[in-house]
């Protein structure tokens, strides 16, 4: 129970802006905080720009609408040490995108989100490419099932029981046992596949970037159209990102 002396309400309703902020991902107005929060509109406009002054909120010019900013994101990134993920991962990750010609991206999970944290554009003039700070699923993707797949067992059931695990393609696993079955399968084989489990025409392979304990940093994937990144390409795919995630690992931890 919250008392007077350790009660601090300015920064109590700041967090409670920042909290309802990371719930809606397309962002709220100052009279939608208000109303959720119980706040006059007042206390929201000025929490809400002092964040945004300081570069923690972004507003929609259009929509008027408030939304995290990736600042965030810098704040938590994952360090080992004195060393930074994005700063060796991207040099690899450089590498496999000259190697594949097709988008490899970067991620982390964040509660039961992954959150894309960096991107190398591939280099074909159509190719896959998304905001920094994009969140997507643990369950219809490559990299958000090696996020779910590299917990502890007992973590991927829970997760797998709480997450909604919506079909969002005729592809998409939606069976908790089956996606089990998959997590197992992801865990042997060190990559997960994606064959357009999420969006149409769209396929991923990922795999996870792992500490000296063989604990979950982050997890590194390539996107690319169907057309270029077949089924049959996967196998071979695996085993360049495989080795693009142990190699940034091997940086990591050194």
């Amino acid at each position: 129970m919250k008392t007077a002396t350790t009660s601090v309400p300015a920064l109590e309703r700041g967090l409670d802006v920042l909290e309802a902020l990371s719930q809606v991902s397309e962002g709220l107005g100052i009279s939608e905080l208000a109303s959720r929060l119980s706040l006059n509109k007042n206390s929201v406009f000025r929490i809400t720009h002092t964040l945004t002054d300081r570069q923690y909120l972004e507003r929609d010019p259009l929509t008027k609408r408030f939304r995290l900013s990736t600042k965030f994101l810098a704040l938590g990134l994952p360090q080992v040490g004195d060393v930074s993920l994005v700063e060796e991962a991207l040099p690899l990750m450089r590498e496999l995108r000259d190697e594949t010609r097709e988008t490899i991206q970067l991620g982390i999970r964040v509660g039961d989100e992954g959150v894309i944290i960096e991107q190398v554009s591939g280099l074909h003039p159509l190719r896959i490419a998304v905001d920094v700070g994009l969140r997507f699923p643990l369950h219809n993707n490559a990299p958000g099932k090696v996020l779910l797949a590299f917990q502890d067992p007992q973590d991927v059931e829970t997760t797998i029981e709480r997450i909604p695990l919506t079909a969002d393609t005729p592809r998409t696993i939606s069976d908790p046992d089956a996606l089990k079955t998959e997590c197992e399968q992801i865990r042997v084989r060190g990559y997960s596949t994606d064959y357009a489990e999420a969006d149409e025409g769209i396929h991923c392979i990922a795999s996870p970037i792992l500490d000296r304990e063989e604990k979950l940093l982050a997890v590194v994937w390539v996107s690319a159209p169907s057309k270029r990144m077949p089924k049959s390409l996967f196998a071979n795919v695996g085993k360049q990102i495989l080795q693009c995630a142990e190699e940034i690992a091997g940086r990591l931890n050194r």
